[in-house]
């Protein structure tokens, strides 16, 4: 199950100078064990072996035997440890560290709906206590992963969104749990930073896709490569006008990596992709790669004159300030996810 080496080799290309910053020391990671753990374990694992960096991730999770089994590559890998824990309520390794990435929470769609308040306690809990973590164990640089859905809905006449966009979700609805809180955990972040002098980089997350997708979530481009695998049809939930845009993980990695290191204290990037696929064209791009042309079937006709929803943002923070760019392109992207996921 290991990832494409050309995937690793095109991260170290582009994170190569960031890897001093970790020679000899420690980072602590929650959420490692799920889509973006994956990938920076995958990357520190090789930029740890083909630098002799003699860095060490500590890896929270409740379930550290689990994956042990299932990625024994990365488990077993030097410099990679893992710490037995829930991130609302774990016990505090007694060692320093340097970095620590807050990755860990419940991105579902169905937690969301039908136990918000278990979305809010897994985040808001989590965030707090990895930031009193933070605190204790005297790490200076912390860098929360944080969503998109902090904007709330996109305005019709916005076609991307920016950093400095002051739109927010819907607090009377109980489904904007998870973007309404993970605002709260961005709060979080910001009191801690200025009364514990921890430096701290948020970077908003929106759509991705790569191998590691968990294909049969809510994610609508997972699904779609799922039904494709399967030998279809694919199949569209809705109307398929809502707009997306999607960043490879392998450019994704590259992005979080560079924003721990080298983002500004205090500060959120927008990480994501700016060419906008509705749905529906998604779909079809999917199907396209399967030798049999599976059928795609939409449940729904769009309604006459509405506009299409879109979730797209602006990257330009990013790409200006950072070096930032999305250099694998959606094309190349589906091909390589296909592709990992035949094996």
């Amino acid at each position: 199950m290991n990832i494409l080496h050309e995937d690793l080799d095109h991260i170290f290309e582009h994170t190569k100078i960031l890897w001093e910053n970790l020679r000899g020391k420690k980072i602590f990671v929650t959420g490692g064990t799920g889509f973006f753990g994956k990938w920076l374990l995958e990357s520190f694992v090789w930029a740890n072996d083909q630098l002799k960096l003699n860095a060490q991730m500590v890896v929270l999770s409740r379930a550290p035997d689990s994956f042990k089994a299932k990625y024994p590559h990365l488990a077993k890998a030097s410099g990679v440890r893992f710490h037995h824990g829930d991130v609302q309520n774990f016990e505090f390794p007694q060692e320093r560290f340097d970095f620590i990435i807050h990755a860990a929470t419940d991105v579902s769609t169905d937690l969301n709906a039908k136990n918000p308040l278990l979305m809010v306690n897994t985040i808001l809990e989590g965030t707090r206590r990895t930031l009193e973590f933070a605190r204790h164990c005297g790490t200076k640089r912390f860098m929360l992963i944080s969503s998109g859905a902090v904007y709330g809905k996109q305005p019709a006449d916005l076609s991307q969104i920016s950093e400095n966009y002051l739109g927010a979700p819907d607090s009377t609805q109980p489904g904007s749990a998870y973007g309404e809180t993970k605002r709260l955990a961005e709060l979080l972040c910001s009191i801690y930073q200025k009364q514990y002098d921890v430096e701290i980089t948020i970077a908003r997350c929106f759509a991705f896709v790569g191998p590691y997708l968990n294909l049969d979530t809510h994610y609508a481009i997972g699904n779609f490569v799922r039904d494709g695998l399967a030998g279809g049809p694919i199949n569209v939930s809705g109307d398929g006008t809502p707009c997306r845009s999607y960043l490879y993980a392998a450019d994704l990695a590259i992005w979080l990596w560079t924003i721990l290191f080298r983002g500004v204290s205090g500060e959120a990037y927008n990480v994501g992709a700016e060419d906008v696929i509705s749905i529906k064209d998604l779909a079809y791009e999917v199907a396209a790669f399967f030798p049999s042309s599976p059928k795609v079937i939409i449940a729904k006709s769009p309604l006459p004159g509405r506009q299409a929803e879109h979730y797209v943002p602006s990257v330009r923070k990013a790409k200006i300030n950072l070096g930032l760019d999305a250099w694998i392109d959606l094309k190349e992207a589906l091909h390589k996810t296909i592709l990992w996921n035949l094996k």
